[in-house]
Formats: C-alpha cells, sequence, structure tokens
C-alpha cells in the first residue's frame, strides 16, 4: 500500500515537473522576459545557467511536440552563449529580437497562406486537365 502511495506522489512530481518546466521554456520565447531576466543577474548565476543547459532536452522530439511557441528552442540555444545572455541586458537588444519574431510571422502567415491557396488550386487543376 505505501509502495502505491509513493508511485502515485512520484507520477504527481513529475507531472508537475513537467508542466513546470514547459511553461517556463515557452517563456523564453518572450525577450521582454529575457531582457527581465538578465537585468536581474539570472543569466549570471552559475547555477542557472547550468539549469539552461539541462532544458536542452526539450529540442527532442519526444518533448517539443507539446510546445506551443516553437521559436522558444531557438531562444534557448541562443542563452547557451555568453555573449548572448550579455546582450540582453540592453533592452533594445530585447526589442530588435522582438521585431524580428513579428517580421517572421508575418512572413510565415504569408507564405503559409499562398502555399495554401496553391494546394487548394491544385486539384482543380488536375480535374479540368483529366477531362
Amino acid at each position: 500500500m505505501a509502495a502505491a502511495v509513493a508511485m502515485e506522489t512520484d507520477d504527481a512530481g513529475n507531472r508537475l515537473r513537467f508542466q513546470l518546466e514547459l511553461e517556463f521554456v515557452q517563456c523564453l520565447a518572450n525577450p521582454n522576459y529575457l531582457n527581465f531576466l538578465a537585468q536581474r543577474g539570472y543569466f549570471k548565476d552559475k547555477a542557472f545557467v547550468n539549469y539552461l543547459k539541462y532544458l536542452l532536452y526539450w529540442k527532442d522530439p519526444e518533448y517539443a511536440k507539446y510546445l506551443k511557441y516553437p521559436q522558444c528552442l531557438h531562444m534557448l540555444e541562443l542563452l547557451q552563449y555568453e555573449h548572448f545572455r550579455k546582450e540582453l541586458v540592453n533592452a533594445q537588444c530585447a526589442k530588435f529580437i522582438d521585431e524580428q519574431q513579428i517580421l517572421h510571422w508575418q512572413h510565415y502567415s504569408r507564405k503559409r497562406m499562398r502555399l495554401q491557396q496553391a494546394l487548394a488550386e491544385q486539384p482543380q487543376q488536375n480535374n479540368t486537365s483529366g477531362k
């Protein structure tokens, strides 16, 4: 009986840890949050930098499939570099990253819409050419 209770506690603890790490990793997609962390000295803390290195397991497809904001993985990768962590103290750096993300999503959205339109028109062209 005690072993069953211990297993349930372990499962609940693992589930909570998964949720907390998932939420934190996704927060890394926000350049303003990164700027906040940098200004408060988190990136100078060796334990925190080691934690960021540990979180690289989120790049594995087994875990990455749970992410809503995939750009967080790119930020996590960049945070492995000391120079990038130091630059994030500057609010202009965070603003630049934020603007670049917006431009990327605008381009991505337009490109995806054109691709979907082309795919939607393709069956119609195949139907008319086959007659």
